[in-house]
């Protein structure tokens, strides 16, 4: 089973005491199926063996485990042995915080539906709602009273705090909602285990997404901000790249892309360690080289 598959808007990672260790490894996202195999630091096993999956998608966890230097190759008898290069630090993020985006709530589509998903699975320590709407009594009536509500203006970037998020039980069991039927719904009993292993999966999604990975605008009107992002000087606002800048944009006049120091911001607000020397261990475990 694989709980959790829908998308969230925004997926935020607060990091944790190993943080710093997760980030030494790779900034690559790390295969859950590579984390959860048989192969250990201390323990190789035949590559056919290392991930329990189909052939062909052992073949991909195990390219990309390797590419992400978590895994490396060793040879016994004649034939290839996989083993993980490091420890995996299961502490590196201490908490999950689902946002979703809705800025319009006249037109709330399956929003309530894909809330009431979140609070019953419990991967994400807190689901939030953010909107740009004003938000009424009515409105948080239709809104689980778990969720928490922030009312953003991203013209300002004032952010108004209508009501805090419930702390989710992600250490527990919890119920996947399946499909609507006429006179049911289904449901999916998640094991703490399987929660355990969705909640690793999402947060090293959203680590290997790196920091600020998108392309900036080429246009004249477009500028970044000191945190680095863009920032449109025509309509006055920050700017999303891949959804409010393209060649339709009725004041579109095309230039070079705004030139900043990605790295310097970067560093300066995120720990996130961009290609690190990666980590590797002979068998022993005691002798670390690059």
């Amino acid at each position: 089973m694989n709980p959790g598959r829908r998308i969230i808007d925004i997926c935020g990672v607060v990091p944790g005491s190993s943080f710093d260790t997760r980030s030494m490894i790779t900034d690559e996202r790390i295969p859950e199926r590579a984390i959860a195999g048989p192969a250990g630091v201390g323990t190789s096993v035949r590559r056919s063996d290392a991930v329990d999956a189909s052939p062909q998608t052992t073949k991909a966890v195990i390219e990309q485990a390797l590419a992400a230097d978590f895994f490396t190759i060793e040879h016994h008898n004649g034939y290839e042995h996989i083993r993980q290069t490091t420890r995996y630090p299961t502490e590196w993020f201490d908490r999950i915080i689902g946002i979703e985006n809705k800025p319009d709530l006249k037109r709330p589509g399956e929003l309530t539906r894909q809330l009431q998903v979140d609070i019953s699975l419990g991967l994400f320590d807190a689901v939030i709602l953010a909107t740009k709407t004003h938000v009424t009594r009515a409105h948080l009536n239709r809104i689980p009273d778990a969720v928490g509500v922030w009312q953003f203006n991203p013209d300002t970037d004032n952010r108004t705090i209508i009501r805090q998020p419930a702390e989710l039980a992600t250490g527990t069991p919890g119920i996947e909602l399946g499909s609507d039927q006429s006179d049911h719904t289904e449901i999916h009993p998640v094991s703490s285990k399987e929660k355990t292993r969705a909640r690793r999966r999402i947060a090293e999604r959203a680590y290997g997404k790196g920091w600020r990975n998108y392309t900036l605008p080429s246009c004249a009107h477009a500028e970044t901000q000191p945190d680095g992002r863009p920032y449109c000087t025509e309509f006055d606002c920050v700017i999303n790249p891949a959804q409010s800048c393209d060649t339709e944009c009725p004041a579109h006049t095309h230039a070079e892309p705004p030139q900043y120091n990605k790295a310097k911001v970067r560093d300066a607000r995120s720990p996130w360690n961009h290609d690190p020397p990666g980590a590797r261990y002979r068998q022993s475990g005691l002798d670390r080289f690059k």
